[in-house]
């Protein structure tokens, strides 16, 4: 079984990111699908506006097989170290490919 990873930051979730998981089960069906998230802190140092939890349970219900939090020290840093921080989890957790979206 494959292993997707994804990182984000889901402040606010919304219907793009609805279509993402979507496509990603339908592209890899029958993977696991594994979140890297920024907690209650964004990358920008904001204060997100749902909280760790309250993210993490809206993932879960829409498909996500495992939700880790990229820590705070990461999470909150130049995009470079937020990166390095969540690939290195996704690494560790012998992820087998990363998908992302842009708008």
């Amino acid at each position: 079984m494959k292993s997707i990873g994804i990182v984000c930051e889901y402040n606010p979730f919304h219907n793009g990111h609805i279509y993402h998981i979507n496509k990603i089960k339908e592209m890899f069906p029958d993977s696991i699908i594994i979140l890297v998230m920024s907690g209650n802190f964004t990358q920008r140092g904001d204060a997100s506006i749902i909280n760790k939890w309250n993210k993490t349970k809206i993932a879960l219900e829409y498909g996500y097989d495992l939700v880790v939090e990229l820590p705070f020290s990461f999470a909150t840093q130049s995009a470079s170290f937020y990166a390095k921080g969540a690939i290195e989890i996704l690494d560790n957790l012998n992820c087998d490919y990363l998908v992302f979206g842009s708008e």
